[in-house]
């Protein structure tokens, strides 16, 4: 046994802590739990515990649906919300087969294989998550419209807000399980918030998100609210995303930096984004999973739905922000398609191989885009080169379907469960009858 378990156990008995949850996630994304106790623990190191996969989402068929949950003692804490005494803690898991071999369905394991293409060209990838949502006035069902907390804007400073102790709160949860926080403001919808995560390993940081979604849910049950992650709950209001900050680093030096380059990014850098604007459709169904995304990048308010890329230019896909001088480690880009649904296991693996792919081969990018392209017409954008992403999750499944780079990525078992379970939501969102073609009975 390593020195992490070991030191797990130590404090497992030093903390009175009774139950230890072992968490991992399934294909799309949903967290799943499995409480045991302390005395199953070293067991559960050495061998882990044993479950069928076939009843997670994605993971397993049933012929072969013995799986093992073997935690990682790396990413154990206590969780604030369930009390000091006896207190409870949780752990990530990676998810292995009877024989001992990672499950090729795991959609940890699937960012750890990407990580090791990384690593083996010698780069660690670095992300930093902006994460939006909207909390909402409880509703006794379905049926009742939606009431957003508050009725503020962008950076809106309101005393005694429901968002502000909202925030002061789950901030204070996510450093209580060692989750810093770089920032949180109220973000442009009414009800809608942001709070930044800080730079982190992109397993750390989809680990982050995973605890980062539990405490806002949470604190939210406890405050009386409705917390959604949604990508657009609301039409007219705008969307939740997840713009992500990337870079990859070489030891300690962050290779998307030139002080010579334009604006100080490096040969690196320029490809890693060619390879994103090349490769973003063909992600599209995974960075923006669900039916409900794409009235996010196509509803307008900021949402980027053009394959472009811009300095400061909020309407592009991949922005390069504003480069601080002194500070050569954060030179960076910005995805601003993925959404706050997205598994981010599953997504940041994706992103992460589409701009290895761009510096693989040597991919050039193409102009900037300087204007706003929202504005722009369509016969503009083509001039320039500038294509849509697409415009439903049947568009975005049908570019996944043709991609060997999405395939390779997520390996056979998860690009075909992805894939099934997407075309699947398509045709049962297209079977309904909506509110808006209802309005219109009495005029058809």
């Amino acid at each position: 046994m390593d020195r992490q378990a070991e030191h797990v156990l130590r404090t497992i008995s030093e903390r009175d802590i009774r139950f230890i949850r072992l968490w991992f996630t399934d294909v799309l994304g949903v967290l799943k739990s499995v409480a045991i106790a302390p005395a199953e623990l070293e067991g559960a190191f050495a061998e882990g515990i044993g479950f069928d996969g076939s009843a997670i989402e994605g993971l397993a068929r049933v012929s072969e649906s013995d799986m093992l949950a073997r935690p990682d003692p790396t990413t154990f804490q206590l969780l604030p919300w369930t009390g000091e005494a006896p207190g409870t803690a949780r752990m990530f898991c990676d998810i292995h087969t009877p024989d001992g071999e990672p499950a090729a369905s795991d959609p940890r394991y699937v960012l750890r294989r990407a990580l090791a293409k990384a690593d083996e060209a010698g780069f660690t990838f670095f992300t930093h998550p902006e994460i939006e949502f909207y909390l909402f006035e409880p509703r006794a069902d379905s049926s009742e419209p939606l009431v957003p907390v508050d009725q503020a804007g962008y950076f809106d400073h309101v005393a005694r807000s429901k968002g502000q102790d909202f925030r002061r709160t789950t901030i204070a949860m996510l450093e209580d399980v060692g989750i810093p926080v770089e920032f949180s403001h109220h973000e442009a919808g009414p009800g809608q918030n942001e709070i930044d995560l800080r730079y982190a390993d992109a397993l750390t940081t989809s680990d982050n998100i995973m605890t980062f979604r539990t405490v806002v849910k949470q604190v939210s049950l406890e405050q009386g609210f409705a917390a959604t992650f949604m990508p657009k709950p609301m039409s007219g209001r705008p969307g939740s995303g997840m713009h992500t900050h990337l870079s990859l680093f070489e030891g300690e030096t962050n290779a998307f930096h030139d002080p010579g380059g334009r604006y100080q990014l490096s040969a690196t850098a320029r490809s890693f984004v060619a390879g994103l604007l090349h490769h973003s459709s063909e992600i599209c169904a995974v960075t923006n999973q669900f039916v409900n995304s794409y009235k996010r990048l196509w509803g307008g308010a900021e949402a980027p739905n053009y394959r472009c890329w811009g300095h400061n230019n909020r309407s592009a896909l991949v922005r390069i922000p504003m480069y601080k001088p002194d500070k050569a480690r954060s030179a960076r880009v910005e995805y601003r398609g993925i959404d706050s649904a997205a598994n981010p296991y599953l997504a940041y693996a994706l992103i992460l191989r589409a701009g290895l792919k761009g510096i693989e081969e040597g991919y050039e990018l193409p102009e900037e885009a300087e204007d706003n392209v929202w504005e722009l017409t369509d016969g503009e954008r083509r001039a320039l080169g500038i294509e849509p992403l697409p415009g439903s999750l049947e568009q975005a499944a049908d570019a996944m379907a043709d991609s060997e780079l999405v395939a390779d990525t997520l390996g056979e078992h998860v690009f075909a469960h992805v894939l099934a379970n997407k075309r699947q939501e398509w045709r049962d969102y297209r079977a309904q009858v909506t509110a808006y073609e209802l309005a219109q009975i009495d005029v058809i």
